[in-house]
């Protein structure tokens, strides 16, 4: 079955999270990822989190579908290679501080008198223009700058990370939407290439709803609430009897009364103040109290099953173990089987987003470091003697 991307070539030059998450789910949709890594080392990310044999299991959620080719890109021959790439390639995608690439005369004006039609994807801290774009920034950077970290944790408590690399993800995502616009307009306008700019505090601010509007025209600065939704009510997690949590949205005025009559209390259903959201959550405690005294009398089973009967948004909070083992998640295809280096099994999070006709999927694990650069090479007319003697002097 055709992939939406068949026939892209995608190079990856960057590294860690922002930069290979992007290329992960290009290459998942049909794109050949050619990914380049420093000889010797390799992607940091090959050593993050927990190792098996050596290896980041991450890595192999990170770069399936990915060719591994090693180059050192601070040597001539290293640069000369990408220039050859550059010009069967589609797609350049780089996370490096911003003015790296020209260093090395890799910069898109250098590349794209070789390949007019290249898209370069730039994913850096603070972006490739304006008095920051120099700093180093990593994605707890962009987290915080963006806005995010502000609003994560709870009332007069020390700001708390959301737990995952949010920012470059974020950073990522905002990335493939424009490779994936730039190859739309190149491919049905001009026929040409251009710089796609993302910066991770960019990325971040782009999910900040309402913050600045409502600075702008209140003077109000949103501050951290918990678990709580500020604004928009009822919207929060209740313990229930068993200390387990119960997340409950009865923010839809339908939805409130439904609630309101399930746990008994069609007094405050029917109240003409409460019909509508801006008159509950100016009594968002008093309405919280009044659903957390419910859920204290019910185990967190009862209480899903009660909201769920009764057609109102409730869920359970999830850690990697109940996402494991849940049916939803497994009849979704969310859980795939794949193998490490060495062919230990390991479960995978699945492809997204799902299309009905031309479906994601993973074709290969994730590769070996420099698996690929003979292959790659040799595409490249590059011959055996010139390969060994790179060898030797580190350039793969």
């Amino acid at each position: 079955m055709s992939k939406p991307l068949d026939g892209i070539k995608v190079l990856e030059l960057g590294q860690l999270i922002a930069g290979p998450f992007a290329t992960k789910m290009l290459g998942e949709f049909g794109a050949e990822v050619i990914k380049i890594e420093p000889p010797g080392t390799g992607d940091p990310l090959r050593k993050w989190r927990m190792l098996h044999e050596g290896t980041s299991v991450w890595w192999a959620s990170q770069s399936r579908n990915k060719k591994s080719v090693t180059l050192n890109l601070h040597e001539r021959e290293g640069q000369d290679v990408i220039r050859q790439l550059v010009a069967d390639v589609d797609v350049i995608v780089e996370n490096f501080r911003p003015g790296t690439l020209e260093k090395w005369n890799l910069g898109f004006e250098d590349l794209r008198k070789i390949n007019p039609r290249l898209i370069m994807l730039r994913v850096s801290g603070y972006g490739q223009t304006g008095p920051y774009k120099d700093l180093p920034g990593f994605g707890v950077v962009g987290e915080a700058m963006g806005g995010l970290r502000h609003l994560s944790g709870e009332p007069d408590r020390p700001p708390v990370r959301v737990g995952i690399s949010i920012g470059d993800s974020l950073s990522a995502l905002h990335g493939v939407i424009g490779v994936l616009l730039a190859l739309r307009h190149r491919d049905q306008f001009n026929g040409k290439g251009q710089v796609i700019d993302v910066a991770l505090y960019e990325s971040v601010f782009n999910m900040m709803e309402s913050t600045l509007a409502e600075y702008s025209v209140f003077g109000h600065v949103r501050q951290p609430a918990g678990s709580s939704l500020p604004g928009i009510t009822p919207s929060n997690a209740y313990r229930c009897a068993d200390g387990k949590y119960a997340l409950v949205a009865g923010n839809g005025d339908s939805i409130f009364k439904r609630l309101m009559a399930l746990i008994g209390r069609d007094d405050i259903g029917n109240d003409p103040a409460l019909a509508h959201n801006d008159g509950r959550a100016a009594q968002a405690d008093y309405i919280d109290g009044v659903i957390g005294q419910w859920t204290a009398q019910h185990t967190l089973d009862e209480v899903l099953s009660q909201l769920h009967e009764h057609r109102i948004p409730g869920g359970r909070i999830y850690d990697a173990a109940d996402i494991a083992q849940d049916p939803h998640y497994q009849a979704r295809q969310m859980l795939i089987d794949g193998e490490l280096e060495d062919g230990t099994p390991v479960t995978l999070p699945g492809v997204l987003p799902k299309l009905s006709a031309t479906p994601g999927d993973v074709r290969r694990r994730a590769p070996l470091l420099g698996q690929d650069t003979q292959d790659i090479l040799d595409r490249l007319g590059i011959d055996a003697a010139t390969r060994e003697q790179w060898r030797a002097r580190g350039i793969i």
